[in-house]
């Protein structure tokens, strides 16, 4: 019983305890987490949805003019298994590009490699199924590497320039220094590091969170 009792007021102490200090995510360079996501030409996108389909707005992303469509695709890789869902991003680009994780490249069987986006020269293949057809990619898909949007004034802040390849540490229980984290300057950006779901998992984060490069 005596047990129970200390039990009890550990507890009760606990709860009346100031929350730890936890990390700012007010300041630096926010962090944001790409899932999988697939973009499309206009020849790709009418052999998936119907000719002169346009892609319906379900919400913004960060970078101004981007968003996130309503539209879905099924990819099927070499393995002939298959993920469902992935999200289709506007507007519509001059080329089709999957972007996956280390993890959805072994669930398909394929080796997607790191790449920026846009470079698609010798990348993987895999099919996208859609509601009014399919089509087999025979490059673009990739992993996409780890980048920083910023303008040429978030670089000069910074001290870096378009193309450089800079680290950054993500902060809590299971911190994780990224090395080779690209940074693309356009002065049309809005600051922002973009990761894929394993890097994120890897370091257990979740925004709003932002980071510091390290110098």
């Amino acid at each position: 019983m005596a047990d129970i009792d200390r039990i009890a007021q550990e507890v009760v102490r606990r709860l009346r305890s100031p929350e730890p200090k936890r990390e700012n995510p007010g300041t630096g360079i926010p962090v944001t987490i790409s899932a999988r996501h697939v973009h499309v030409s206009r020849s790709t996108l009418e052999t998936l949805f119907g000719e002169r389909y346009a892609l319906t707005k379900a919400r913004d992303l960060g970078q101004p003019g981007e968003f996130a469509s309503k539209a879905r695709v099924t990819v099927v890789g070499r393995s002939g298994r298959a993920i469902e869902g992935v999200r289709v991003l506007g507007p519509v680009r001059s080329y089709t590009q999957l972007e996956i994780s280390g993890t959805d490249a072994f669930r398909l069987g394929i080796e997607a490699p790191v790449r920026r986006s846009g470079d698609l020269s010798g990348t993987e293949s895999a099919t996208l199924v859609g509601p009014a057809g399919s089509i087999f990619l025979r490059e673009g898909v990739i992993r996409a590497t780890r980048h920083i949007h910023m303008t040429p004034r978030d670089a000069e802040i910074q001290h870096v320039a378009d193309g450089d390849l800079v680290r950054v540490r993500l902060p809590g229980d299971r911190a994780l220094v990224l090395e080779k984290v690209l940074v693309r300057v356009d002065p049309n950006a809005a600051l922002e590091l973009h990761l894929d779901t394993d890097d994120a998992n890897a370091a257990g984060i979740r925004p709003p969170l932002a980071v510091e490069i390290l110098r």
